[in-house]
């Protein structure tokens, strides 16, 4: 159950940002803080995860190239927790499987309503809203997996609530999300009809 809590809270985690969770747990390794996967602890490992969070990091708080950075996420997110969740287990009593099907899937509820949310804000006028949801969501990440590897147990029914309430979120403002375009494209045939023809 330990192993599984540090899987599930950090493969949430990972949909958010899956670099800085990679860091979190290569760090906690180094430091002998945490038994992570040999392979994060390497330096060049970690230097890379470094290089890729900080790009990450300002690529998140642009708004509109975010979405676009969402989208290509869906992929690595969740497919980069399920191989961190195989990962963690591979030396443990945890089935590789039901490790990586759990990371994975909870990454990819957390991506999903971290993509809406954004998505969201970026029809909104206002561009401090990007930074501040950008700044909680990796706070959130780091916090969490930090959390898994002290609390596993606790964050594993953390995770879980989380998993479904982000899950919610997501298909709640994917609906909103839709509703608002289709508005748009409404107003914008409107508009476009209204307009005299040329001669």
């Amino acid at each position: 159950m330990s192993e599984l809590g540090v899987v599930a809270g950090s493969g949430w985690a990972a949909g958010l940002n899956l670099w800085s969770v990679g860091l979190v747990l290569g760090i906690a390794g180094r430091l002998d803080l945490y038994d992570s996967p040999e392979v994060l602890q390497r330096p060049g490992v970690l230097a890379t995860l470094a290089v890729l969070y900080a790009a990450e990091f300002v690529v998140d708080k642009i708004p509109y190239v975010d979405s676009a950075w969402d989208v290509i996420s869906t992929i690595i997110r969740p497919v980069g927790a399920a191989l961190l969740g195989m990962a963690i287990v591979s030396d443990g009593d945890t089935s590789a499987v039901t490790s990586a099907l759990t990371a994975g899937g909870l990454a990819l509820s957390s991506h999903a309503a971290k993509a809406s949310v954004r998505a969201a804000i970026n029809l909104s006028p206002e561009p401090v809203s990007n930074v501040v949801a950008s700044v909680t969501e990796d706070a959130s990440a780091v916090g969490l997996a930090s959390f898994a590897l002290a609390y596993p147990r606790v964050a594993l029914g953390v995770a879980i609530v989380l998993g479904i309430v982000t899950a919610v979120i997501a298909f709640l403002l994917w609906r909103f999300v839709r509703r608002l375009r289709l508005k748009w494209r409404e107003r914008r045939a409107e508009r476009d009809a209204a307009k005299p023809a040329r001669g």
